[in-house]
């Protein structure tokens, strides 16, 4: 206590000196000293109220010091540094609301230790000066290295009283509609609401005078450089500046005689401070004489925040109060002279007036958002300010260079003011026309995240005057829509492989003078880097627009990338390249296991894994290099925090974070498979703005225009970081991040890309402000990854750095408990939220679970937690997730243990409430009080007592500014609603997360219902929770609610808009499932009735409805027991068909062979639908799949397309290759077809979408599904017919006319005639390690791509093209049982003839070689004969195309299995379907003949320049 500062007189510094070592506190410190929390740690619980003078009063619980206090209410919206903030002297007078909803997350640190100057380290100041603190969640439960107590105790031993449980965005809007209001912390409840006429302002003091040092004090002394500093309130950090760039600093009191000792001093710096600046007179006469100095006497001057106010009024200017204020993080500023822009931290309330100025000053810095003036400078002396903080502390240090500017100064002041200067921007692109590249179809690592990005980018080309030509083959994206109902459409849409032969030949007919490669994901980027190093863009004179290509690889490439980090003393883990598996293993003995590989130019840590032994590397890496070029063996940094921001530069070096986001789990588990939440909740002020400042010099260094990501791994014990990686493309972490914050990141990039300053576009939220901001959030965000591995027969569930989640959703909440259990019902409608799932039934069981993590880890901690069985220790020991993030899942446990204790009947209204808060469901509520209550019950209870959700918006600025963002989401933690209810309007319920089954095609079909509702006048509103959809674009409709779709959030909804009706039928299975309870609730359900869908989706009733109607079926029977099924699968023989009502993607759908296999299948059908019937039937071998996707009007079919599978029955419709026209059904089987259809139609008296699927064999045309909703294949049915079926849907639901739409009918023949469309499946078996990549009844394929050739066989094989396969060049592996290889005989020969040598397997091969066909016999891989391994020839890459068909007659399962694991291991193409391979080989003789017009690269638009334009059935602009 040697040094406080020395600013205090000695009877102060006394007292300070007792209060701090007194024997109370001293005990209190003691005992908090602490990183984490205690076990047991009561949340605050005393009542507290907050009186303002408007006459509001609010009502908290007390945490600090538990006393009454006065002062003025402000705003900060900061979302990290409260320790810094609450220290800053600025603050003095003054109530401080922080807007950021979760306050003391990383507590406090140690308030004894200085740093090198004698300053306390991590403060800015020897106390706190703001007179009191209102937060709305105060986290009583804290966790960080750095930290010494909670930040209530350390309030409470500062004497400073604090609120939490207030509605901090209600406040902050009543501030900034009304500017900073006087008010009141009161503690006692009797006490009365104060006199307000009585009360005087902070303000009205001196405040200044009150926080000034009363004594000089100099730091660095002997440094060469002398400046003197009036300290006003000067923050630590400004001392440290100066005095570490080589000042002696001098600081003097606020009333010094400055002015007569400029002699002695090179320099003059001005402080910050608080309260009116035109109080400190003395200050201002001193500044007035030092201004006037001669020529020769004059010294430089440089003034902060009050300095820069008290600049102006000596310069002649006048000071205005700002109606309140700006106070936060993320102020946009322009410096005027040089036209570049800082992200800047401020904390004011006063401003110069520009106009005021006299001729001799201008305006130095502006306020981007609000226009004030943020600085000034004089026109011809060595004066500037600034009204920002460049000390940062709390904040961003982009303008930490004004401290070198102002000394340089004083080193030479004849040379003025001298600004560094960036780098001259490059020319704007002159391009008037751009080539965009997609991502094709959807797979794991690779979603509808960049149908998202992909729109948002041709939106903001459409907007700057652009020609759009967009490459992309994914059918169902709504980027590749050509309709009228989206204005900002591309202008040409070409269905074709993104390759870089394909994209020559386009480049070739389209001429484009520019190419956007950044939103197509790894496809795009990959195939860009190929075509840039072939010369292919400089051949045709493209500008690449934002990225170069250059720097792409410079962040793709390992090694490259990891020396450019190098040059600028970044970090980054001990790592190495390699090109073999040999050179990694040589790397791998220096770095020791366990280990880490990644693999380079790859999506979604594909060929990566940690490695814990040699032979384990030398497996995973031969097969990371069998899909890439390159491996990266580096350090394992397991269990480090792992943090990403996502950062956007442009061309004119302007840089700003939008969102940065911290992983629930530690590092070892990919970011697209951890939970991930925004903002980062447990970094300080420190730690996030270390990481923000590289992230920064990091992009800029690396030349990246547009937006990127970085990752982080963060030791959570220290500073030490390392970066991970840079993705300088838009990722799934940037669609997140969009949906976040409400920045369109993809929007801003593109166009970046066009040489657009930040500093000139719009920010599309408030559509005041400028984008060139970085987003405060009030709320918090919480993704959770969805999986789907249990659908494969294999795979691994243990999730590690190699992504294998098929989804994600995002949870808003303004508590992270809240967000949390949001989420985790989002991810399954089964989830009811934060709590055990499945039992692991011992201790062993659950500790596995949590030590080697699977999509269950969050389960196994609920069930830890509720059962009591292990601590937040020993969890965190075994999982490393932070203390602070366990803590508040442990606060949710708690809940549920108190209010399960109550009976719905005499639960207290306040801890009913607190269960709301906590993010519990009624369902949950209704299951933890237990005693028979319903859903219904808890609902009309809690609406009885008040408790209802508000609406609040997502608005970027925390409520800074006005929004009129329709962009909202439901809370219980809050008391205002941010907008009026709408009033009536129409709700459609997205789709949800992606899953099997329930993909892109779902959210095309969303976005087309909204578009044609507002086309037509009504006002739309969509729910969904998908971070990655257009649907869940806020442009898109009248209100997004980002929101469950359960019953119980769309009535709230639905009953506070007065909605006129919800659409259903557009979303897939999670809509169509709560038909029946909404529908009971008095809920309008569009379309189709209710009580229909139910007839659809209960397998009994609908067998049971196609009997009644006369409509063919396979044999059926309802199950009733395992005995009644065994007898009915020995009369009708087997294989049989078990399918469980109400699943999507055929869930638990299986075919069984035998008897033990039924009852296998029994078990996990009555498993997922229990409580929906389970039905057996007869499954037809051998029978062509047929659909009819078709629109419903009153039991009418108004429009209707029959589309064929290329595979039999038994390969899932999702899974199947679908073609339309259909090419080989008879007239007699489609006019049967159409007869069930239209019975089938009236039967279920359907209105809008529908999907009926059928197996036909001989004369047999059986109905075996109706789907009354949209189905996957909506999309490619529209886009192939010309007309929008979702759109004559909607119409029909509505009641519109739809005779003017041209639909197609069952009696419509030949559309098209002239071309044929092929959809194809894309599997993501790759990533899915371990899974056996074979198809059946139940769904497996993670997305889709289309194509159109003139023939059939033609557009199949551009599809295959599509989905990444590539087309074997010479050596082919046939392995088949015996059963078929008569059949696989012709395919095999007619390979033959068109050049290709055959290997097979030794019975499939003798059985070719007696059939005369040529071929060489190889190993089974269990077999070791003495010939050629079949396997081994896998490995080494010998073998370009498998083909092995599974059949239930084969009995060499592991040998197969081994197979077909390999080629997919080692990037080799797969084919397991005796009707693919048929097509296959067929249209490959075509292709070897030559008979095609369109797949050969260099004749593709041959067919374009023949075609008559009357037989044309698509849009022109429309290519396939």
């Amino acid at each position: 206590m040697t040094m406080l500062r020395n600013f205090l007189p000695q009877s102060a510094a006394r007292r300070v000196r007792n209060k701090i070592s007194g024997s109370k506190i001293s005990r209190e410190v003691g005992a908090a000293m602490s990183t984490q929390s205690a076990q047991g740690t009561p949340p605050p619980h005393l009542p507290a109220y907050l009186h303002l003078a408007d006459g509001t009063t609010m009502e908290g619980k007390s945490f600090g010091k538990h006393k009454s206090i006065d002062g003025e209410v402000v705003f900060s919206t900061g979302m990290v540094g409260y320790t810094e903030g609450l220290t800053d002297p600025s603050y003095a007078g003054q109530i401080l609301t922080l807007t950021t909803p979760m306050v003391g997350n990383y507590g406090v640190p140690s308030r004894t230790v200085k740093d090198e100057f004698g300053l306390h380290k991590y403060f800015e100041s020897y106390k706190i000066h703001a007179a009191g603190l209102l937060v709305q969640d105060y986290a009583h439960h804290y966790s960080h290295w750095n930290a010494a107590s909670s930040l209530g105790s350390w309030l409470d031993e500062s004497d400073v009283p604090a609120i939490c449980g207030i509605d901090t965005r209600m406040l902050t809007k009543k501030i900034r509609e009304t500017g900073a209001l006087l008010g009141r912390i009161e503690i006692d409840d009797t006490a009365p609401v104060p006199d307000w006429s009585q009360q005087a302002s902070p303000n009205a003091r001196n405040l200044v005078a009150e926080v000034s040092v009363p004594e000089v004090n100099v730091y660095g002394a002997g440094n060469p450089l002398k400046i003197i500093a009036v300290d006003c309130g000067m923050k630590n950090n400004i001392i440290r500046q100066l005095v570490k760039r080589g000042a002696e600093l001098t600081v003097v009191p606020w009333d010094y005689p400055f002015a007569e000792k400029m002699g002695e001093y090179d320099g003059l710096f001005l402080s910050n401070g608080p309260g009116d600046p035109t109080m400190c007179v003395e200050t201002i006469e001193q500044l007035e004489k030092v201004i006037g100095l001669s020529e020769g006497e004059m010294k430089p001057i440089f003034g902060i925040c009050l300095g820069n106010q008290l600049m102006g009024l000596a310069a002649g200017g006048k000071a205005v109060k700002l109606p309140f204020g700006n106070r936060g993080q993320n102020q946009p500023v322009i410096n005027d002279v040089t036209g570049e822009a800082y992200i800047t931290p401020q904390n004011h309330g006063y401003a110069i007036d520009r106009t005021t100025l006299t001729e001799n000053w201008k305006t130095l810095f502006t306020n981007l958002n609000d226009g004030t003036n943020e600085g000034i400078i004089h026109t011809s002396r060595p004066y500037m300010t600034a009204q920002f903080h460049p000390e940062a502390a709390n904040g961003p240090t982009d303008t930490e260079f004004l401290f070198d500017t102002f000394l340089n100064a004083c080193r030479e002041p004849s040379t003025g003011i001298k600004f560094p200067r960036r780098k001259v921007a490059p020319p704007k692109p002159n391009v008037k026309k751009v080539l965009l590249l997609g991502s094709g179809g959807t797979s794991i690592g690779q979603a509808g995240e960049f149908d998202y990005s992909g729109g948002q980018a041709i939106k903001a080309l459409k907007e700057e005057g652009m020609e759009v030509v967009l490459m992309n083959p994914n059918i169902a994206s709504v980027q590749t829509n050509v309709d009228d109902k989206s204005e900002t459409k591309a202008d040409h849409v070409f269905f074709l492989p993104v390759t870089p032969s394909f994209v020559e030949e386009v480049i070739k007919r389209e001429k484009p003078d520019g190419i956007v490669v950044s939103m197509g994901g790894q496809t795009a980027l990959n195939c860009a880097v190929e075509m840039y190093l072939a010369g292919t863009f400089d051949k045709y004179n493209l500008q690449v627009l934002g990225t170069q290509i250059d720097a792409v690889i410079n962040t793709e490439d390992r090694q490259i990338f990891s020396d450019k980090l190098h040059e600028i003393d970044e970090k980054i883990a001990e790592s190495y390249t390699a090109t073999t598996v040999d050179e990694g293993y040589a790397h791998a003995q220096k770095i020791g296991f366990p280990l880490m590989i990644r693999s380079a130019f790859a999506l979604g840590g594909l060929g990566s894994g940690i490695c814990h032994d040699e032979a384990h590397f030398r497996n995973m890496a031969a097969q990371a290099l069998s899909v890439s070029p390159q491996i990266l063996v580096e350090r394992s940094m397991k269990g480090w925090k792992e943090v990403e921001y996502e950062v956007v530069r442009d061309c004119y070096d302007n840089c700003i974070t939008v969102c940065n986001m911290e992983n629930f789990d530690p590092l070892g588990v990919h970011t697209g498979d951890s939970i991930v939440m925004a903002p980062s909740q447990t970094l300080s002020n420190e730690e996030y703005h270390m990481l923000r400042q590289t992230a920064l010099k990091v992009v800029r260094h690396l030349g990246i225009v547009g937006e990127c990501n970085i990752q982080y791994a963060l030791h959570p014990e220290s500073l030490e970081y390392c970066i991970i990686e840079v993705n300088a493309r838009l990722s799934r972490s940037s669609a997140l991040a969009s949906k976040a914050t409400g920045y369109p990141l993809a929007f801003v990039a593109a166009k970046l890309g066009l040489g657009i300053p930040l500093t000139e576009i719009e920010n599309a939220v408030t559509k005041k402000t400028q984008a060139c901001f970085e987003p405060s959030l009030d709320y918090i965000v919480t993704k959770i990854p969805r999986w789907d591995m249990s659908k494969f027969e294999g795979v691994s569930q243990e999730i590690g750095s190699a992504m294998k989640s098929v989804g994600e959703v995002m949870g808003i909440g303004r508590t992270m408990e809240e967000s949390l259990q949001k989420a985790a019902r989002m991810v399954d409608p089964s989830i009811k939220g934060f709590q055990p799932r499945m039992k692991f039934e011992t201790m062993e069981e659950l500790k596995q679970e949590l030590a080697v993590p699977t999509d269950k880890r969050l389960y196994a901690i609920a069930q830890a937690m509720h059962e009591k069985s292990l601590t937040v220790k020993e969890i965190h020991d075994i999982t490393k997730i932070d203390y602070w993030f366990l803590r508040r899942c442990e606060a949710i446990v708690d809940t549920w243990d108190r209010a399960s204790q109550h009976s719905l009947a005499d639960i207290s209204g306040e801890l009913l409430r607190e269960c709301k808060e906590k993010g519990y469901s009624d369902i949950q509520i209704s299951d933890m009080v237990g005693g028979g209550a319903t859903e219904d019950d808890v609902r009309s209870k809690r609406i009885d007592a008040g408790i209802v959700p508000v609406t609040k918006q997502i608005d970027t600025l925390a409520a800074e500014f006005p929004a009129e963002t329709n962009y909202l989401y439901m809370t219980y933690n809050g008391k205002e609603n941010d907008v009026e209810p709408q009033n009536g309007g129409i709700m459609v319920l997205g789709s949800g997360a992606y899953r099997i089954g329930s993909s892109i095609e779902f959210d095309w079909c969303g976005v087309s219902c909204i578009r044609a509702l507002r086309k037509m006048g009504y006002k739309a509103t969509m729910v969904n929770y998908n971070p990655e959809t257009v649907s869940t674009d806020y442009d898109e409709c009248d209100r997004l609610y980002f929101e469950e779709l359960s019953r119980e959030r769309v009535l709230d909804i639905y009953q506070r808009d007065s909605s006129d009706g919800v659409v259903i039928s557009v979303g897939g299975q999670i809509p169509n499932n709560i038909a029946v309870p909404l529908a009971n609730a008095g809920v309008n359900i569009m379309g189709t009735p209710a009580n229909m869908i139910d007839n659809a989706e209960d397998r009994k009733k609908f067998s049971a409805a196609l009997d009644e109607i006369g409509v063919q079926q396979p044999r059926w029977k309802e199950l009733t027991s395992n005995e009644e099924a065994l007898a009915f699968a020995n009369d009708v023989g087997y294989p049989v068909l078990v399918r469980p009502s109400y699943v999507l993607s055929g869930a638990a759908m299986n075919v069984a062979w035998t008897d033990e296999q039924l009852n296998a299948c029994l078990a996990e059908a009555s498993d997922v639908s229990s409580d929906h019937p389970v039905v057996i039937s007869d499954f037809i071998e051998g029978a062509v799949e047929i659909e009819m996707d078709g629109v419903g009007k009153d039991g009418e079919l108004i429009a209707a397309a029959i589309h064929e599978h290329i595979e039999n029955a038994g390969v899932h419709s999702g899974d199947a290759t679908l073609v339309l026209p259909p090419q080989s059904l008879s007239a007699y089987t489609k006019m049967r077809v159409r007869d069930a259809s239209r019975k089938i139609v009236k039967r279920l008296n359907i209105t809008g979408p529908t999907n009926i699927q059928f197996v036909a064999k001989g004369t047999d045309v059986m109905c075996i599904e109706c789907n009354v909703r949209a189905s996957r294949s909506f999309p490619f049915v529209s886009k192939t017919m010309g007309v929008d079926f979702i759109e004559a849907a909607t119409m029909a639901m509505v009641g519109a006319d739809t005779s003017a739409m041209d639909l197609p009918t069952l009696d419509t023949r030949n559309r098209p005639s002239s071309y044929v469309g092929v959809k194809a499946p894309m599997f993501s078996f790759t990533r899915l390690r371990g899974s056996d990549p074979v198809l059946g009844v139940e769904m497996a394929s993670t997305g889709e791509v289309a194509c159109y050739g003139s023939n059939m066989e033609e557009a199949f094989l551009k599809s295959l093209l599509s989905t990444g396969f590539k087309m074997p060049e010479k050596n082919i592996l046939i392995t088949v049982d015996p059963s078929i290889a008569g059949e696989m005989t012709h395919s095999a020969y007619q390979l033959i003839e068109n050049g290709f040598e055959l290997f097979a397997t030794p019975t499939c091969g003798e059985i070719f070689k007696k059939n005369g066909v040529p071929v060489t016999i190889v190993d089974y891989p269990t077999e070791s004969t003495g010939l050629e391994s079949a396997e081994a020839k896998l490995r080494e890459n010998d073998i370009d195309l498998v083909i092995n068909i599974p059949t239930y007659e084969n009995t060499r399962l592991e040998d197969n299995y081994k197979m077909r694991r390999t080629a997919v291991d080692f990037g080799i193409p797969l084919l397991t379907n005796m009707q693919l391979v048929q097509v296959f080989t067929s249209a490959v003789d075509k292709y070897k003949r030559k008979e095609f017009v369109g797949l050969e690269p260099s004749s593709l638009f041959q067919h374009y320049q023949d075609e008559d334009p009357a037989e044309a059935w698509t849009s022109p602009s429309e290519f396939h």
